[in-house]
């Protein structure tokens, strides 16, 4: 009969701390709004921010998601005016590795992106590898991301 109660008393504790033990989001989870980008192919590096697009990542524990749009579209909202895609990630230490599940454009499925990020104060920069073999796509990326509080 003690030993039910003593086995009581700490599993009635062990909850009482589990609930109360609050756990620290990663710094990476949030909303992020992409302010700066550029690519790098072969021996050119270029701009591939676009001020007339609004681009956003949304990162929780375990799954990414990006939107992309036009801020003023045009008349035909399917000619490259509206991009999403996402799915998994796993981030270890500062790399942080998107397996992009869903994509605006299939050929993109599948594959996986990895990048090294680092994180100060707001902002989110990641630069990696794009490389998609069968769109012949191979391109180191920079990214820089704000943090969205509002």
């Amino acid at each position: 009969m003690k030993v039910r109660i003593v086995l009581s008393l700490i599993g009635a504790m062990a909850t009482l701390y589990a609930c109360n033990t609050k756990q620290t989001p990663t710094p990476i989870v949030g909303t992020w709004e992409l302010v700066s980008a550029t690519t790098t192919e072969k021996d050119t590096t270029f701009s591939t921010f676009d001020p007339k697009h609004k681009m956003i990542k949304i990162i929780n524990a375990t799954h990414f998601a990006f939107l992309n749009h036009a801020i003023s579209p045009g008349k035909d909202s399917t000619a490259g005016e509206f991009t999403a895609g996402g799915g998994k990630y796993t981030l270890v230490d500062s790399v942080y590795t998107e397996h992009l599940e869903y994509f605006s454009d299939k050929a993109w499925e599948n594959n996986k992106f990895q990048f090294v990020v680092k994180i100060a104060g707001d902002t989110l920069v990641q630069k990696g590898v794009e490389k998609v073999d069968k769109l012949g796509i191979d391109r180191i990326i920079i990214e820089k991301y704000k943090r969205v509080t509002d």
